[in-house]
């Protein structure tokens, strides 16, 4: 015990120093990464099917463009940030929602809300989505406690068995009550329905950003494991408690308003680790920004490659998402 907590300091030790190295946001390559995303941005508002020459582009501009592009930013940012603080949380570089089971979780929500409201607002479906997505990641949680992990590789495999038994349980309920559309909507993540009215509750990801960053230095600590937390002073119930109810409300929105979105929360978090180290209040920024690149430029790739049709952008990032998730096994296999 005296030895993990001689671990514990020092590498608390190396955190600071990494914070010290990296506490200044606004470096040149911070910068250079913003005003690609911006470039980005512009970009997306400037892409689709709709000429916004003719008699109501600057209405369908407002209408759908500018919706469309801020539901890409703020949802790249909530997925990218609940793949970090979920990997801290677990310790383990291969979770993200889509490999814990928190978006099946969040399907079976919205399911139960179509069960018993047949025609329930965006704030019902929010609420199932939310709480839905809280209780499964509880279970995965307790799940997790109650395995003797041998691997890194058991714990998303775990998740994926665990989304796999709920995905199917979805299923059943939509083809038991006829509601199988609810769900292939919901598994096609895509922004094609995004448009003024239907997307503001996005904005909520906004406060998930603020009480992640005010929590951070806790979360970091939480990272260290439960005996290492508790003895530097961290009551490591209540941070996972929080974590989880932060990671909970922002996979519910976006599940809720968007659908869902694989990988996404894996990739990002592993890049910003692998170049910054896993100090969550300075990689923070960067795995916002990376983030709302990423899907920005998917969906891009989703509305070019077959214009003026477009495909799910869950399918560019699914497909990607596979590749990198695959490149880091095959890293991990190669540093053991």
């Amino acid at each position: 015990m005296p030895e993990r907590i001689m671990q514990a300091t020092a590498g608390t030790e190396r955190n600071q120093c990494q914070r010290c190295h990296h506490n200044k946001i606004w470096t040149k390559s911070f910068v250079v990464a913003v005003l690609v995303v911006l470039a980005l941005g512009v970009i997306s508002l400037l892409t689709g099917a709709y000429d916004l020459t003719g008699e109501h582009g600057l209405e369908m501009f407002f209408i759908t463009r500018v919706p469309r592009t801020a539901a890409l930013m703020l949802t790249g940012a909530a997925m990218s940030m609940s793949g970090l603080v979920m990997q801290l949380i677990t310790q383990n570089r291969l979770v993200e929602p889509t490999t814990t089971g928190t978006i099946e979780w969040a399907g079976l929500g919205l399911m139960f809300v179509y069960l018993f409201f047949p025609a329930p607002s965006l704030v019902l479906r929010m609420l199932g989505a939310i709480i839905f997505s809280f209780i499964g990641t509880m279970v995965f949680f307790m799940i997790l406690k109650r395995v003797k992990l041998r691997s890194s590789l058991i714990v998303p495999i775990i998740g994926m068995m665990l989304g796999a038994v709920i995905s199917a349980v979805s299923t059943f309920i939509g083809l038991a009550f006829q509601m199988t559309q609810n769900i292939e909507t919901w598994f096609v993540g895509s922004f094609a329905s995004v448009q003024i009215g239907r997307y503001e509750f996005l904005w909520l990801i906004v406060l998930v950003t603020v009480a992640i960053f005010i929590y951070a230095d806790k979360l970091t600590l939480a990272g260290l494991g439960e005996d290492v937390a508790t003895t530097l002073g961290v009551n490591y119930n209540r941070i996972v408690l929080v974590g989880t109810g932060l990671i909970s409300f922002a996979v519910g929105i976006v599940a809720a308003v968007i659908g869902n979105l694989p990988f996404l929360g894996l990739i990002v978090p592993n890049l910003v680790s692998m170049f910054r180290g896993d100090d969550l209040r300075s990689n923070l920024p960067w795995v916002c920004v990376l983030g709302m690149g990423a899907i920005t430029l998917s969906d891009i790739i989703s509305r070019t490659i077959i214009m003026p049709f477009e495909v799910p952008v869950s399918l560019i990032l699914g497909t990607v998402g596979a590749l990198v998730f695959i490149v880091i096994l095959l890293r991990q296999r190669r540093k053991r």
